[in-house]
């Protein structure tokens, strides 16, 4: 057994143990806490072995002359490992939010180190020009620009002499990002509901986080003002058509964990009823299946371990969003909690095409990161 392996079975008895016993009491209850400095360390391992790493690698590539003919650390050399751009970019998320929550951690020197080689300014300031270039003006639109929002957030968080000197560096390119997303967001003339990367109910709610922790007021209203406009009047989610085969994200239950952070309790309440009017009032579980990845070495196939994940987080944010007397909180418990065993279960690092993201769902989910920022 691997020493990943070896944590994640330690994590793993840790929420099968708890979880029983976490159901009997009741919808107040909140998640297990089976979250320690081991396994945060092999989530770190995880992202240490690829930030840096260089191929395989898929890059988005947009060319205009033969001069951008270049290796990936060339054209973004900050955030060139982790097989793609996005993945690289929560990696580097990865390791700011461990070392921040286990400072004295074994790993927290590595990670820092792994993070202060990546973010300087002058790799930056290639970032920007990349991201900035001609015919670039989607590229990883949204789902990349989200998450790198969500690192510039990590480290702005973090009252850290170190962490704040990489918030300096990154602001450059947290700007474009911004800027580029504020670009897009009034002419975009409908949602994006798909179960990858396209994806605006996720994107959404991970810039809304970045908005408010960076006190980015237009960014914030003009979010909640799409959001309302896309999704204020939906109905009748068709969950029984979710997942797709390749999906990491839920259209539906990523658009109701967004609207939880737009909307009191009780308007949200409502609305969730009309939304998804499948869940249950009896505490059961069975009305949201874990995903089943017949081959975790197919990268498209793997998406549903990440699936799995994400709806764990997801779910636990919509019952941040009830009111504590709201009789579907025990329901979307038990259903969490199951996508949490699949999930976490899931994270081994045996394949490269999982165990290069993977690693900064896991760590999402079981550091509450979407929900107590």
């Amino acid at each position: 057994m691997t020493m990943v392996k070896q944590s994640v079975a330690i994590l793993l008895i840790g929420v099968s143990m708890q979880a029983g016993a976490l159901l009997a009491q009741g919808p107040r209850q909140t998640a297990p806490s089976d979250f320690d400095a081991m396994a945060a360390g092999r989530f770190a391992d995880l992202a240490l072995a690829c930030v840096h790493k260089e191929y395989p690698n898929k890059i988005a590539h947009v060319m205009n002359s033969d001069a951008d003919a270049q290796p990936p650390r060339v054209l973004t050399p900050a955030f060139y490992g982790c097989f793609d751009w996005h993945s690289s970019v929560h990696g580097h998320w990865l390791l700011v939010r461990l070392a921040r929550t286990f400072p004295n951690a074994p790993f927290a020197a590595k990670a820092r180190q792994a993070v202060a080689q990546s973010l300087t300014p002058e790799h930056i300031a290639a970032e920007v020009q990349y991201v900035t270039g001609a015919g670039r003006t989607s590229f990883e639109r949204p789902y990349g620009l989200a998450w790198l929002l969500q690192l510039a957030a990590e480290v702005r968080d973090w009252n850290d002499p170190q962490a704040q000197q990489w918030a300096v560096a990154l602001r450059p390119l947290e700007e474009a990002a911004a800027a580029r997303l504020k670009e897009w967001l009034p002419k975009l003339s409908r949602p994006i509901r798909i179960g990858e990367h396209d994806q605006t109910a996720f994107s959404f709610g991970l810039v809304l986080d970045w908005a408010v922790t960076a006190g980015d007021r237009p960014m914030a209203d003009l979010l909640r003002a799409r959001i309302d406009a896309f999704y204020g009047q939906d109905r009748n989610c068709p969950l029984a058509y979710d997942p797709s085969g390749q999906d990491f994200l839920s259209p539906c239950i990523a658009e109701a964990d967004l609207m939880r952070r737009v909307m009191p309790a009780p308007r949200y309440g409502e609305w969730l009823r009309a939304f998804l009017p499948q869940i249950p009032i009896d505490g059961s579980a069975g009305w949201l299946e874990p995903a089943i990845v017949t081959d975790p070495s197919d990268p498209k196939l793997a998406h549903l371990d990440g699936l799995n994940l994400s709806r764990a987080w997801m779910l636990d944010g919509i019952i941040k969003g009830l009111a504590s007397t709201d009789a579907r909180r025990a329901s979307l418990q038990a259903a969490s909690l199951r996508h949490r065993v699949a999930g976490l279960k899931a994270v081994t690092g045996e394949h490269y095409e999982g165990g290069h993201w993977l690693g900064s769902f896991a760590v999402y989910l079981v550091s509450r990161r979407g929900i107590a920022r």
